[in-house]
């Protein structure tokens, strides 16, 4: 099976986890296992490396090339972490990498439906089973279709664009990509069309809605936050604002100390941080990484240490 993974901000995410030869780390969203095997190759035979994807593909690419390594590989999304340390009898890890988004793999395999430039059945799925984009696109309301539109894409053209899904699936079903995106285009301006390709937003949004991905990640942050030793670090890689929002807030909540109202003399409260920034800003490609791997243009790397 071909599957392509060049690690985005790779030495970042190193040096981010601070590695110990005989640590025990989770990678969150192994894939092609490009960061997952950098990180096994450091790890001395009293170490692990944890790798998690819900991607089956994903799952038998990684668990070939990490064979012979320090390394286990499962089929699960990276909330249930706790589940699988469980099983392991691991109580805590000094370090979990979260890469999110939709990998390369994902995108170039025309067949499994991300990409709006390959015609392909209309699918997204990560995990390959359950609910499809082709079921979102025919059985949501256009309120429902405007509502992931506007909210997951930022799309500002959000109504009009729902409106030519379903006035199109009242005529036959919308089953392929380019189905779709032919439609989202006719719902933009025609000054829009001409400036770049307008599907970006739509097929990001329905996505976002069909794997559940921000649900998963609120629950996969706290997930990872809970599996840290004292001392140990979380590293998430995020490629676009709103992800990225997410991963901000709950490190500012976790470094937040007192919470007592400013007028009073003295906390009260008895809150201390939990964590503390490893950087204070995001991390992002340097120009040597950017002019070998384009899609790290928009990968922002945020680190966080457990107290």
């Amino acid at each position: 099976m071909e599957f392509v993974h060049i690690p985005v901000l790779l030495q970042e995410v190193l040096d981010g986890l601070d590695i110990k030869p005989d640590g025990i780390y989770i990678d969150g969203t192994v894939g092609g296992a490009g960061h997952s095997k950098e990180i096994a190759k450091r790890l001395s035979e009293k170490g692990l490396l944890i790798g998690l994807d819900r991607d089956p593909d994903a799952v038998a690419v990684a668990t070939e090339r990490l064979k012979g390594m320090p390394a286990k590989v499962f089929h699960c999304n990276y909330d249930e972490m706790g589940n699988i340390l469980s099983k392991l009898g691991i109580n805590a890890v000094d370090g979990i990498l979260m890469d999110l988004g939709v990998s390369s793999h994902q995108l170039d395999t025309g067949s499994r439906g991300f990409s709006y430039h390959v015609d392909a059945p209309l699918d997204m799925r990560m995990s390959q089973t359950g609910f499809s984009a082709e079921e979102l696109v025919n059985t949501w309301s256009e309120e429902e279709i405007s509502r992931i539109l506007f909210t997951y894409g930022e799309e500002k053209f959000a109504r009009s664009i729902a409106r030519k899904i379903v006035e199109a699936r009242a005529e036959k079903p919308i089953k392929t990509t380019l189905e779709l995106a032919e439609l989202v285009k006719s719902g933009v301006p025609q000054k829009v069309r001409r400036e770049k390709n307008p599907c970006k937003k739509t097929f990001q949004a329905i996505r976002i809605a069909v794997n559940g991905e921000f649900e998963h990640l609120e629950r996969g942050l706290d997930a990872a936050f809970d599996s840290l030793k004292p001392g140990g670090r979380l590293a998430v890689i995020t490629f676009h604002s709103l992800e990225d929002r997410i991963v901000k807030k709950k490190f500012a909540a976790w470094c937040r100390g007192c919470i007592c109202p400013p007028d009073f003399p003295q906390c009260v409260c008895g809150r201390k941080p939990e964590g503390s920034l490893v950087n204070r800003k995001p991390l992002t490609a340097s120009v040597n990484e950017l002019a070998d791997n384009n899609r790290s243009r928009s990968a922002k790397l945020r680190v966080i240490e457990r107290r």
